[in-house]
């Protein structure tokens, strides 16, 4: 029998990241509002993807066997989250430049996360 094990599944997490999203989002139209436009298309840019990432674990979470088992897609798409959206939202709060390297490498987890979602569906069909 498939049993949930706490926070710790992908679906789960990825709701949380997403509910994180949120408030990050507000933070940033709100509180942020001064800071400069570019800045700010960074804090934006980052929360979208975060919601991108956050809404692949769920599907992941769904489409899972075993389900609730936090590993493959889940984690490259929660290694993609925290290094894009992160390092996007350090540099929009003044964080040094050479941080934006670390962006592309989120994105690259991105993308393999969801290769890796369409992979095992295109394997399952």
């Amino acid at each position: 029998m498939d049993r949930p094990n706490g926070w710790l599944n992908p679906f789960s997490l990825g709701a949380f990241i997403a509910a994180l999203g949120v408030l990050l989002g507000a933070f940033g139209a709100h509180a942020l509002a001064t800071l400069p436009p570019k800045n700010l298309a960074w804090w934006q840019t980052g929360t979208q993807y975060l919601f991108v990432g956050a809404f692949g674990m769920m599907l992941d979470g769904l489409f899972q066997r075993p389900r609730f088992a936090f590993r493959g897609p889940a984690v490259a798409l929660l290694v993609g989250v925290l290094f894009f959206s992160a390092s996007l939202y350090a540099l929009a709060l003044g964080a040094p430049r050479w941080l934006g390297m670390i962006t592309p490498l989120g994105g690259v987890s991105l993308v393999a996360g969801f290769v890796w979602i369409g992979a095992r569906a295109w394997r399952i069909r």
